[in-house]
């Protein structure tokens, strides 16, 4: 048990380097010294720092898919379920600005090709998801929605991931749910027609 909670604490102290060292990259050493550990202490529980990011990606993983699941089976309209969607990955990005510069790829600067395209595969099963809500949504439509249920799905995550970059860019000053309900409302007209 105390293995998982010294794993725990490391990544939460890489989290909290992340969001308190915008633009800056994080160093075994200084996260070492943050935790209270040596940096072989950290490499017993981690055998890299990609391994901690990993780690990092999959608790974003795995938070985001599973209450996309519950928002799947509460939400009733196609319209609320990409509203959620796009709160959710919105709200948690303010939420946890460390983690917002992984999916923003500002953390990843200098990492390896594995670790960027897992944040890119993320981005993908999220821009699925919208594109099946969307999918199942226009089968009856008369007339058709304005736009093709893939180009709607890309329209709705490239603006979520652009004010994820904003936030970031802004150094956590410009939260992504800003405007939000006003944006929808634009989004909504042109998505769902």
């Amino acid at each position: 048990m105390a293995k998982r909670n010294r794993r725990q604490e490391i990544l939460e102290a890489f989290a909290s380097m992340l969001e308190s060292n915008p633009g800056s990259r994080i160093t075994t050493a200084a996260l070492a010294s943050q935790v209270g550990v040596s940096e072989a202490a950290l490499y017993r529980h981690f055998p890299s720092k990609a391994k901690m990011l990993e780690a990092l990606i999959d608790y974003i993983e795995e938070t985001l898919f599973s209450r996309i699941t519950r928002i799947m089976s509460e939400e009733p309209s196609a319209q609320q379920r990409c509203r959620s969607l796009l709160w959710l990955l919105t709200t948690f990005a303010e939420r946890n600005p460390g983690l917002a510069r992984l999916l923003a790829g500002d953390a990843l600067q200098g990492e390896t090709d594995r670790l960027r395209s897992r944040v890119r595969q993320l981005f993908d099963r999220l821009e699925t998801q919208l594109r099946l809500i969307l999918r199942e949504w226009a089968i009856n439509r008369v007339p058709g929605p304005l736009l093709p249920s893939a180009a709607g799905a890309n329209l709705l995550l490239a603006v979520a991931e652009g004010r994820i970059s904003q936030f970031v860019r802004s150094e956590f000053r410009q939260p992504p749910t800003e405007r939000f309900d006003e944006q929808w409302q634009a989004l909504e007209s042109s998505v769902f027609r």
